[in-house]
Parts: C-alpha cells; sequence; structure tokens
C-alpha cells in the first residue's frame, strides 16, 4: 500500500519536477519583480541590485557572476545603464544561453521608445547614454509595454510552462490597467508642477504625470553638486520657482537637503524603483508611493 502511494504521489508530482522553475537573473529590482509576476512560482529570480545602489555603478562581485552563471535569462535595462558591470558579468559567466543576441537575454530599454537622445555624445559632458535616458521605469505605461515582450519571451525560453505565462501576464494586464487608470485619476492634480530633480533621472515620470523640470541639481549627469552651484540653482528658483526638488533613494540626500533648506521647498525622496520605500514592495506599491509623495507636496 505503502508502495502505492508513493506511486501515485510521483505520478502527481512528476510535472514538477520535470519542468524546474526558470532561473531569472534582473539586474534591477523593477524586472525582478516583472518576472516574479509574470512567472510565478514557474521562475526562480534573482535580483542583482537594490533600490539603495546606484544602478550605473555596481562591483561585478564573484557572486554576481555565480548567479548569472545559473541563469537561463538575463533580464536588464540596457540602453547602457550597466555598462560598467554587465559586459564583466556576461563575459566572466561563460553562459552562452544569455549572451546578447540570444534569447535568453532580454533588455527591457529595447521594448520603448527612449526619451533624450542626445544629439551629440560628449563623455565630458558626464554620464551621456548614447540610446537615451535609461530609467523608463517611473512610467508605469513602460512596465506595461515591457511586460508583453517578456511575457512572451518567458514563454519562447520555457515552453513547458507557456500556459502559465499566458495566464499570468493576462491578469497582470487587467490589475495593471485598472491600476495605471487610478494613478493617472489621483494625480491629476500634478499636472504642470514645477520641479526640480537632484539628478536627470526622472524624464519618463515627468511625461506621465505632466510634471514641468525646471532645475536640475547636478551640473552634469552623475557629477555631485557644489555648494557654489546649488547657490546658482536657488538664485534660479526665485524667478522660475519650483514646488519640490526630488531624488532616487540612492541618492546622497544632501544636495537635495541643502537646496530645500535654502530655497524654502521639501526634498521628497522617491523609491525610483521597487523596495525604494516602505510601501514599494512590489510595482503597484512603486506607483501608489510615487503619486502619494508627489501629492503631499502639491497642496
Amino acid at each position: 500500500m505503502k508502495a502505492f502511494r508513493l506511486f501515485v504521489f510521483l505520478v502527481a508530482a512528476w510535472p514538477i519536477f520535470a519542468h524546474a522553475a526558470l532561473n531569472v537573473f534582473a539586474c534591477e529590482p523593477e524586472w525582478g519583480a516583472l518576472a516574479t509576476e509574470l512567472g510565478g512560482d514557474a521562475v526562480k529570480v534573482y535580483t542583482a541590485t537594490t533600490a539603495f545602489q546606484d544602478p550605473h555603478h555596481i562591483e561585478a562581485r564573484p557572486s554576481l557572476i555565480a548567479q548569472m552563471r545559473r541563469a537561463e535569462l538575463a533580464v536588464c535595462t540596457g540602453a547602457e545603464l550597466e555598462i560598467g558591470w554587465l559586459p564583466v558579468l556576461l563575459r566572466q559567466a561563460g553562459n552562452a544561453a544569455i549572451q546578447p543576441g540570444q534569447p535568453g537575454y532580454f533588455e527591457a530599454a529595447r521594448q520603448v521608445a527612449l526619451l533624450e537622445k542626445p544629439a551629440v555624445l560628449d563623455r565630458a559632458q558626464g554620464d551621456i547614454h548614447a540610446a537615451g535616458n535609461p530609467h523608463i521605469q517611473t512610467d508605469p505605461r513602460n512596465i506595461a509595454r515591457v511586460a508583453q515582450v517578456l511575457g512572451a519571451r518567458l514563454a519562447e525560453i520555457d515552453p513547458a510552462h507557456a500556459a502559465v505565462y499566458k495566464t499570468r501576464l493576462a491578469d497582470f494586464n487587467t490589475r495593471w490597467n485598472a491600476a495605471m487608470a487610478r494613478w493617472q485619476a489621483q494625480a491629476a492634480p500634478l499636472k504642470g508642477m514645477p520641479i526640480a530633480v537632484q539628478h536627470e533621472g526622472f524624464p519618463y515620470l515627468e511625461n506621465w504625470l505632466g510634471l514641468k523640470q525646471v532645475a536640475v541639481l547636478e551640473p552634469k549627469p552623475g557629477v555631485a553638486p557644489s555648494i557654489g552651484h546649488l547657490a546658482e540653482i536657488v538664485a534660479q528658483l526665485k524667478t522660475t520657482p519650483a514646488k519640490v526638488v526630488i531624488r532616487a533613494a540612492y541618492q546622497d540626500p544632501r544636495p537635495s537637503e541643502w537646496l530645500a533648506e535654502h530655497a524654502g521647498i521639501p526634498a521628497v525622496a522617491m523609491p525610483f524603483t521597487v523596495g525604494g520605500s516602505d510601501r514599494a514592495k512590489d510595482l503597484f506599491g512603486l506607483f501608489d508611493d510615487s503619486v502619494a509623495q508627489l501629492l503631499k507636496v502639491a497642496r
């Protein structure tokens, strides 16, 4: 009888044993969260960075190389965001399945229209990205576009779970479209609100909500502002006022806080990605919190 029960159990469990979870290496938290939404138990997601790390500057640690060696799908932003560390990981891992050009390599930035493409490439101007601004995750419409292609890619790489990915993508689309409609309605008072930003990391958020960027604290992308430069921004804001100065959760708060004190405006740390605040535990929480943070200062 025990042998028969074991046989029945093994037959019932065979699909689980036969089709192990797909190993996904996500470069940033937003793509790890999206892969989890679309894959559920069919995927095992490793996220290489956190919301409190600058995704431009990550050390290619041996632990990351080991994770990439095991990966069957690498999901990254692209558009040169990870140019300082991702090529090293790919080379050192020696995993043919996830090299650029292979189905196992996925760049989210290739699925959307990029903003701020430079007319002239000059590295003396700071961290300039030739393809355009890579911080696409601050617009939920971009998340929706990436989800469609990523869902199809998961099914292509892991056909045994294709039905799972299809069902979960449809469910995600329903919930995400409803959430976007809610966020859009909630954020109506933000349209036209003038803001200062510490880093050029929010053009997609600005485009989505109709925010008006009037000042950037960094003199060049990726270059920390001096007190003298910040003083110039304070003077500029007297003629072109801003309602708030915002920064990403991973950025040094001191420039924004200095400007806030001297310009008499609030400073807000935006979650920027999943995990960037207590409320931003997943993609839905990311935008719930982002809209809520801005509405607090809009009143």
